[in-house]
């Protein structure tokens, strides 16, 4: 079971889409999966034929539990071992699907994919498939979604209304996906010798230019945090164990989303050092969207660099984060607060003011960086 998210604990599987005996190539869809955040296509690993199914469908099992075997020393056309006695279900047979009678092959398609398309009415059959053969994916139903036009209510009040739940009884235990949090964070907190470093910004020209693009603040703090790693890459980098990776070249800036009672999840924006902060905001939107709509891939949510936190939107104006494992620092991005500010020497005014603090690994990192880092970002907000 793929890891697809720092909260989830489990999955459950949806179906499968190919059989013991079936030859798979590398990247072909062979089974779906469905868990609190994300409901996704999971490809072969390699090409080769489905020994056998461990985990059936509808069972629900921890990430990293093994889900099937794939003979990767088979070759197609060879006869798997349980036709050697039946030598009319050969699998080149079976690979042929049914013509649906106008001479072109019957279209399949997986849980995931009929699920979504009912979900917002979607014809299958009008829908081109981006995926190995012609396949139809879920991204090809959700871009499917998007370009479709609006369709009108049926109702403008439905009469129907849901029955009244119970409320939840005080003093209740942990949810799985809050205990996997936990897990998560008290690692963290456990690996790393976590500090926190805290500066204040002027936030003016920010405010200025968020007016001007129609932002709100954090797609220009993280096009600044951006330009501050490319200045000081030995936070733009992972630590895991002893093995140190830095990454010089590209910056896959995690941003961590809320899903509310659901907790949270960290979709990375990949190659962030190529976008503007418009292009920015556009992914983060995007990102958050799919998130709470569970429609992230898996690779979405893995592979982050650096990660930013934006906690300030709900009001908190100073926080400690915890950094995403196995990265060395997290950015902490507060309330923007207007109060009184000693300005040009010994004037006062007031001004929007904003707290970041970066939580870094001390086994990684010293302080002296860590207020660099934050000083450079500081210098680009404000124009200094």
């Amino acid at each position: 079971m793929p890891q697809m998210g720092v909260s989830v604990a489990e999955g459950t599987v949806v179906g499968w889409s190919k059989q013991p005996g079936d030859w798979v190539e590398a990247d072909e869809t062979v089974l779906e999966v469905s868990t609190d955040k994300i409901d996704t296509e999971v490809p072969a690993p390699a090409s080769g034929r489905l020994a056998e199914i461990l985990v059936p469908e509808g069972e629900t099992v921890d990430v990293g539990t093994v889900l099937a075997r794939i003979e990767t020393a088979a070759r197609p056309g060879q006869a798997h071992a349980s036709e050697a006695a039946a030598p009319a279900a050969r699998p080149a047979e079976r690979a042929h699907p049914a013509d649906d009678g106008d001479g072109s092959a019957a279209r399949h398609y997986s849980p995931v994919v009929r699920r979504v398309a009912a979900e917002h009415g979607i014809d299958l059959a009008q829908v081109e498939g981006t995926g190995r053969g012609g396949r139809v994916r879920k991204q090809d139903v959700l871009a499917a979604v998007e370009a479709a036009p609006a369709q009108p209510p049926l109702h403008i009040e439905s009469p129907y209304r849901p029955e009244p739940t119970a409320a939840a009884p005080p003093g209740g235990s942990l949810s799985r996906m809050r205990r996997a949090i936990g897990e998560h964070m008290k690692r963290s907190l456990e690996t790393a010798a976590t500090c926190t470093t805290w500066i204040e910004i002027d936030f003016s020209r920010v405010e200025a230019e968020r007016a001007r693009l129609g932002l709100t603040a954090l797609p220009i703090v993280a096009r600044a945090t951006i330009d501050a790693l490319r200045e000081h890459p030995a936070l733009n980098a992972t630590l895991d164990g002893e093995d140190y990776r830095r990454y010089d070249d590209a910056v896959h800036l995690g941003i961590a989303v809320s899903l509310g009672d659901d907790g949270l999840i960290v979709p990375v924006i990949r190659d962030a050092h190529d976008l503007s902060a418009e292009g920015l905001g556009k992914a983060i939107r995007d990102l958050a969207r799919r998130a709470r709509a569970k429609q992230l891939d898996p690779d979405e949510v893995r592979g982050g660099t650096f990660t930013i936190t934006n906690p300030g939107q709900f009001g908190s104006i100073m926080a400690t984060p915890v950094i995403n494992q196995p990265q060395v620092a997290i950015l902490d991005v507060e309330a923007v607060v207007k109060r009184p500010v000693v300005v040009d020497g010994d004037a006062i005014a007031v001004r929007p003011i904003c707290i970041l603090g970066l939580s870094w690994d001390h086994r990684a990192l010293d302080g002296v960086l860590a207020a660099q880092f934050l000083a450079t970002i500081k210098r680009r907000l404000e124009g200094a």
